[in-house]
């Protein structure tokens, strides 16, 4: 399976309750009649998030396709450009960034309904080749951080490695994301001997600070 990863920003002038309603109840019954696609959730920034200003993104996109055979063969149909007309509408495209990725599910919890997603937006350590970055990233710093208490649920999703041999690479290597039941099982695991050593094991694979974002997760498809 593939999933594409879309990160969005709302157009200039648009409110934030505009603009979930219109990718929530506009938007997403657009891109749900694509044919192949398989699931589509989209993770709006929830409302603290702009209470210090504003928040890096508005959120993130994910939708999932059987192969890559399967998600080429959207870009000629008419519900793929009837989705593309709508974008227009609500996001900002000059921050639109896409992701092809494939996912790795570190733990395999529940995501509780109306819960919270934490995504991270992953940069890699320039040093380290790619390959090298992420087989750290699943296979040793994974497990440390699937041991943090309260934690429902660990998703990681890596960027293929073909994406960075062009000539511009991608924006992010990809998203760690957690989901947690509320507020206060995220602040209760922020104490933890295992959230600490989580957090002293990323500068092994890590580049640039992390940038993170607080979301509610919509199920539109699938």
């Amino acid at each position: 399976m593939i999933k594409v990863t879309e990160i969005v920003k709302r157009a200039k002038g648009m409110t934030v309750e505009e603009f979930q309603d219109h990718w929530l109840h506009s938007h997403g019954p657009i891109v749900a009649e694509m044919p192949g696609l398989l699931r589509y959730a989209q993770s709006h920034t929830r409302p603290g998030g702009y209470r210090r200003g504003e928040p890096a993104y508005d959120g993130i996109a994910e939708l999932w396709f059987q192969d890559k055979e399967a998600l080429r063969s959207i870009a000629t149909t008419d519900e793929f450009a009837a989705a593309k007309v709508d974008e227009s509408k609500f996001i900002d495209p000059d921050s639109l960034i896409e992701l092809v990725v494939d996912e790795h599910v570190i733990k395999d919890g529940p995501a509780p309904a109306g819960g919270i997603k934490s995504i991270e937006f992953v940069s890699l350590r320039p040093d380290l080749t790619v390959t090298e970055a992420q087989r750290y990233w699943r296979e040793v710093h994974g497990p440390i951080a699937a041991r943090i208490p309260t934690m429902s649920r660990y998703v990681q999703s890596h960027v293929r490695v073909r994406a960075f041999d062009r000539l511009t690479p991608p924006a992010f290597a990809g998203t760690a994301v957690t989901w947690w039941a509320d507020i206060d099982a995220m602040r209760a695991s922020a104490v933890s001997e295992e959230y600490r050593l989580t957090r002293e094991d990323e500068p092994n694979f890590i580049g640039d600070e992390l940038q993170v974002i607080l979301t509610e997760e919509h199920i539109v498809f699938g």
